[in-house]
């Protein structure tokens, strides 16, 4: 039977797997601030743990972070690694830094069932949720990496590879021991979550009585378009979505982000902008623009510079606050899923079907 993985574990049931070994519940905290603080993935170096204890967690748990199958970066510092789990299976994680913020984006699922037309991830399917310690492990591995320069890891984007609201229970999990005070210590302002809009999940967040960002993948402001590029649209349509991140800035008093993925020719008309204005009137808002970046097989191209110039001026004209992203780690596929889709031969995506060809409408960030 494979040993469980320590990085799973909450501190309360640490503590209770400890009592279990006859151990007081300090040495739970030791062991905590070792892992999550420290960043000590090797039960031999905790020297104020008994010889005896050490031997016995090493025998009872799983601690090392993945391993790296494949590693990426470009001349601006973007690095992205393609991580091996324990069971083979493997997923994406980057680091983005930027003048003094050094930003990681995780993955919460192997794969995705969301299925978004403009996601390389989306066209793997979907193969299975990642455990609570999978999430926080690949946060983990560039903390210890940046320790070495004598940095450290200031924001987490839950942003790439699968829906995490559909994986919510090891997703937060992983997200609270992070925000631990008594350990790795990332303050909730600093974490963003990225749903395409799981409405059960955002009104489950907004009752967690944490300040997590919440950023809402919208990419069309109506909903045949929309229902195009995201199919889970289909189950939560945008009135839905809407309401739901209304009552999440209510509880939580937090701007909600709206990112919004431009497509070249098909969302991104000035019509659409004022559509997309009229949705986000009067609400605590903001949006994100963000360049489509190219991935084999998808049948997409980016807007001109000029087109997303436009695009911005003409929300700003209608009140909304926007920012343009720009891309980062272009030339090394940072988007969510290439890097995995090249190192395993993946097949290039299908075309999309209907009327998107037609229209001027995850991020693919």
């Amino acid at each position: 039977m494979a040993r469980p993985f320590l990085l799973d574990l909450s501190l309360e049931e640490l503590a209770q797997e400890l009592r279990a070994l006859g151990q007081p519940r300090y040495r739970a905290h030791q062991v905590w601030e070792w892992v999550w603080r420290h960043l000590c993935f090797d039960f031999a170096r905790m020297t104020n743990l008994p010889l005896a204890l050490r031997e016995a967690l090493a025998e009872r748990f799983r601690l090392e972070l993945p391993a790296v199958r494949a590693r990426e970066a470009d001349e601006e510092g973007t690095e992205k690694v393609l991580l091996e789990l324990a069971d083979g299976a493997s997923v994406e994680a980057v680091l983005i830094p930027e003048e003094d913020r050094r930003t990681v984006c995780v993955s919460t699922q192997v794969g995705c069932p969301v299925g978004c037309a403009f996601c390389a991830t989306g066209q793997m399917g979907f193969v299975r949720n990642l455990t609570p310690g999978e999430i926080a492990a690949q946060v983990l591995h560039f903390a210890a990496a940046l320790r070495e320069k004598g940095e450290r890891v200031t924001h987490v984007v839950v942003m790439g590879m699968g829906e995490p609201l559909l994986n919510y229970e090891a997703t937060l999990k992983a997200l609270r021991n992070l925000n631990d005070p008594r350990g790795f210590r990332l303050g909730a302002r600093r974490i963003t979550i990225s749903t395409v809009g799981v409405v059960p999940g955002i009104l489950r967040l907004a009752q967690e009585g944490r300040q997590f960002n919440l950023a809402i993948s919208l990419h069309a402001p109506e909903e045949g378009l929309r229902r195009r590029l995201v199919p889970l649209a289909e189950r939560w349509p945008l009135a839905e979505v809407l309401a739901a991140a209304d009552a999440y800035a209510l509880a939580t008093g937090r701007r909600v982000t709206y990112e919004y993925v431009l497509l070249g020719g098909v969302n991104d008309g000035l019509a659409q902008a004022r559509a997309l204005a009229q949705l986000l009137r009067g609400r605590l808002a903001h949006v994100n623009l963000l360049l489509f970046n190219p991935a084999p097989g998808l049948p997409f191209a980016r807007p001109s510079e000029g087109q997303v110039e436009l695009f911005r001026r003409e929300l700003l004209a209608h009140g909304i606050d926007v920012t343009v992203r720009r891309s980062r780690g272009l030339r090394i596929q940072a988007a969510c899923g290439q890097l995995r889709s090249r190192h395993l031969g993946a097949a290039g995506a299908p075309a999309v079907q209907g009327a998107v060809k037609n229209g001027r409408g995850g991020g693919n960030a």
